[in-house]
């Protein structure tokens, strides 16, 4: 199975920060971290990685992951909410700040976001991954779903009454909450490019066709304007160092 570009990006941030730190391992912050899908794998690569999280549930699942993968020693989890950040986590201290699909569900993404820029070190990144409002759109339209399509066009959080999301995001509003919080914006790619609009049927018919669409989405995924009609987009933004 190939890695995705998410993943890769994610890999090559924590090997800088293992060269700004002289070898030490990574220090990594998991905002809204849930059951460790992101923290165990990462606390099995050597690094030293904190958990926010307030569904207690989600932190019990986590604590049993950590100690079936051998690394509770490198997982510290705390009990928050996002907006309570800055109260349960030292300031300038993680080499790498995640918030995979929290965005979407805090109620001031932009205090979230501002909270991990004061969270992250100096040089530091920022990692988030969100659902993306055009590609809702989209995928709504060609399952002939028009109503609810014109629905999403016309909310300005791009979502629907019943959805238990808040909010979905587009690469301007993602680029522009980033850059506000103070961050530089080094990267933004596209998370399933193209895997939800190739029918399953497709890929059952051709054993090799799952393998050539991985690669496929790994080389599409900063490509504009595919990127941008991702399911989920993903950004990197750096603390300034000085």
């Amino acid at each position: 199975m190939r890695p995705d570009a998410v993943r890769l990006a994610l890999d090559a941030e924590l090997t800088a920060a293992r060269r700004r730190r002289d070898g030490q391992p990574p220090r990594v912050l998991d905002v809204g971290g849930g059951s460790g899908v992101l923290a165990v794998p990462f606390a099995a690569l050597g690094c030293v990685v904190t958990v926010v999280e307030p569904n207690p549930n989600a932190l019990a699942t986590l604590s049993r992951r950590a100690a079936d993968a051998g690394v509770s020693d490198r997982i510290t989890a705390l009990q928050a909410d996002s907006d309570a950040l800055s109260q349960v986590v030292p300031a300038g201290e993680a080499d790498l700040v995640l918030a995979h699909g929290l965005l979407e569900v805090v109620d001031d993404p932009k205090n979230t976001v501002a909270a991990m820029a004061d969270a992250v070190a100096p040089g530091g990144a920022v990692s988030v991954l969100v659902a993306n409002r055009i590609a809702a759109l989209l995928h709504r339209a060609l399952g002939g779903r028009i109503d609810e399509a014109a629905r999403l066009a016309e909310d300005p959080a791009g979502r629907l009454p019943a959805e238990t999301l808040l909010r979905r995001f587009d690469t301007d509003g993602l680029l522009a909450l980033l850059t506000d919080a103070g961050l530089a914006v080094e990267l933004v790619q596209g998370h399933g490019v193209l895997s939800e609009l190739v029918p399953g049927s497709a890929l059952q018919q051709d054993p090799s066709a799952q393998d050539a669409l991985a690669a496929l989405e790994l080389k599409l995924a900063p490509t504009p304007p595919l990127r941008d009609i991702a399911a989920r987009l993903h950004a990197m933004a750096r603390r300034p160092a000085g």
